[in-house]
């Protein structure tokens, strides 16, 4: 039983670990101190339970934790955190925060999902079982993000042409302004973006478990890679190159085009996404 609250421990963990990353993701594209103060006491407590851990494993073991390779993972998992707090605090360097959080996070679900480390057979297929529900659950929330800012780079092109052919009437009341339209759009990609990248990452961490001939070009794999490329593209091209309007929109809904594809399409032509449907 005491294992079983120890392993829902872990898990909470993971899940405020990848909110402190979105909201890092946030501050680190628009320079938002709220965002990254929430991040920062989000990481903190984290740190706090990983410390805690560490000690209780400690005592159980009597040793330091570094002897074995999910020791070792656990270990370097909690250094990454300290060093990230400690820079986020002292240095406000917010581009290596937020990389040295991914890594951290990508080692931290490595560690607690890999079901090599229970003795219980029944707990380490629980365990693998839960890490495929928090990746779906994810990847459908980022595909929701996406969706609906794919309907607001919809509306903006709507109501630009309404705009521009000076069509005035209550269709063109009842579409927001332009910029509103933007706006939303582009949030919703900021929130999208973070967690399908988490998605990906728990999703090859349970492929790798589950799936023993899985490989690295499987097609839903490059699918989910060629998806955050493009909405990346799209962040960069909003963020750094100040890209605004119908061009903007156009990119957007085409990236959108892609996460269908990625879904219907290449889910059918990969190996491991077969395997659980």
């Amino acid at each position: 039983m005491f294992d079983m609250y120890m392993t829902r421990l872990h898990e909470l963990t993971v899940v405020l670990y990848a909110l402190s990353i979105l909201l890092y993701f946030i501050d680190f594209l628009h320079d938002n101190r709220k965002a990254n103060r929430f991040a920062f006491w989000l990481l903190a407590f984290v740190w706090i339970l990983q410390t805690l851990f560490l000690f209780l494993y400690m005592l159980k073991t009597g040793r330091f934790p570094v002897l074995t390779i999910f020791e070792g993972l656990y270990f370097y998992a909690w250094v990454l955190i300290t060093l990230s707090l400690a820079i986020n605090r002292l240095l406000r360097v917010d581009f290596t925060v937020f990389f040295t959080n991914v890594l951290g996070f990508i080692i931290m679900a490595i560690h607690t999902f890999a079901p090599v480390q229970f003795d219980s057979q029944v707990m380490a297929q629980q365990l693998v079982s839960e890490l495929l529900l928090i990746h779906i659950t994810v990847a459908i929330l980022s595909y929701g993000a996406f969706s609906i800012s794919f309907v607001f780079s919809l509306l903006y092109l709507i109501q630009y042409d309404l705009l521009k052919r000076k069509k005035w009437g209550k269709r063109l009341q009842r579409i927001a302004d332009l910029s509103k339209l933007e706006h939303m759009s582009y949030v919703l990609n900021v929130i999208g973006v973070p967690m399908l990248m988490i998605g990906v990452i728990l999703g090859m961490q349970w492929a790798y478990i589950k799936v023993p001939d899985m490989h690295w070009y499987d097609a839903k794999i490059l699918g989910s890679f060629i998806v955050l490329i493009v909405y990346g593209v799209y962040l960069y091209l909003r963020v750094s190159k100040g890209m605004f309007g119908k061009s903007l929109a156009l990119w957007n809904i085409g990236s959108f085009l892609i996460v269908l594809i990625n879904f219907f399409l290449f889910g059918r032509l990969s190996s491991f996404h077969l395997w659980y449907s």
